[in-house]
């Protein structure tokens, strides 16, 4: 297990790796700052939802005409936004309040949504951590999430649970590249191994011994689709499918 560290450190040394795991300052007892909405809200189904217009304006910025394309491209960055504040608070032995009536989000014209999280924001996690992690973010964020993206494109349940195990690997690089405490770093290395080992995630990628893991994905997140785009580093594919011309 990692050492302690106070809630408040654990929020400031996860939120310095990078704007993907950062989290709005909150005060004690007070709310979330103007703007933000419950994460519970990008649960919503339908085409009149944040989420159906954040899909709408990335196909836009995209170049693509696929909703299905341009709905992976956001779930995977929401994924990987999520995966960071959780498995950098946990990697640290404190767990993110993701609860999705609690934790609250701002979606920015671009970039990474914002997120505020109640105080203490990161507290001691007790039993299994893995379980913890699993519970609050696959169960609790990521499942609801991919069904939500699931009413506005057709995407595949079985990619959007790929994009899941390939946010959460993605999250743990950027930590282990910055993590200066080694028993932190294992235990970052540790938590996504034993997810990656679960269910809905089990099968979603060829994962190689701790180290961080060799990671590659078992269904592809279609952004070779995307006009200019190509594979990315953890793509089932060997190359981008030739697409046949009609006769």
């Amino acid at each position: 297990m990692p050492p302690d560290f106070p809630a408040a450190e654990v929020l400031r040394l996860v939120g310095a790796v990078g704007p993907y795991f950062q989290v709005a300052a909150c005060a004690p007892g007070g709310g979330p700052p103007e703007g933000f909405r419950p994460l519970r809200e990008l649960h919503r189904a339908g085409t009149d939802t944040d989420l159906a217009r954040r899909i709408g304006a990335a196909a836009d910025l995209l170049g693509t005409s696929e909703a299905r394309v341009a709905a992976s491209v956001v779930h995977l960055g929401l994924a990987a936004r999520v995966w960071s504040v959780a498995l950098g608070v946990a990697a640290f032995g404190g767990t993110a309040d993701l609860h999705p009536d609690r934790a609250h989000y701002r979606l920015p014209p671009g970039g990474p949504l914002d997120l505020w999280l109640p105080l203490p924001g990161a507290s001691a996690v007790t039993g299994d951590p893995v379980e913890a992690l699993h519970t609050s973010v696959v169960t609790g964020v990521l499942a609801p999430l991919g069904e939500a993206v699931r009413s506005v494109a057709p995407v595949a349940g079985r990619l959007l649970w790929g994009n899941t195990a390939s946010a959460l690997y993605g999250s743990l690089k950027v930590l282990d590249s910055h993590l200066s405490n080694d028993q932190v770093a294992l235990h970052a290395r540790r938590l996504a191994a034993g997810l990656l080992e679960r269910e809905p995630l089990a099968g979603t990628a060829e994962v190689g011994p701790l180290g961080p893991p060799p990671f590659r994905r078992t269904t592809c997140c279609l952004y070779y689709r995307v006009p200019g785009g190509g594979l990315c580093g953890d793509c089932v594919l060997d190359a981008p499918p030739t697409r046949r011309r009609p006769r």
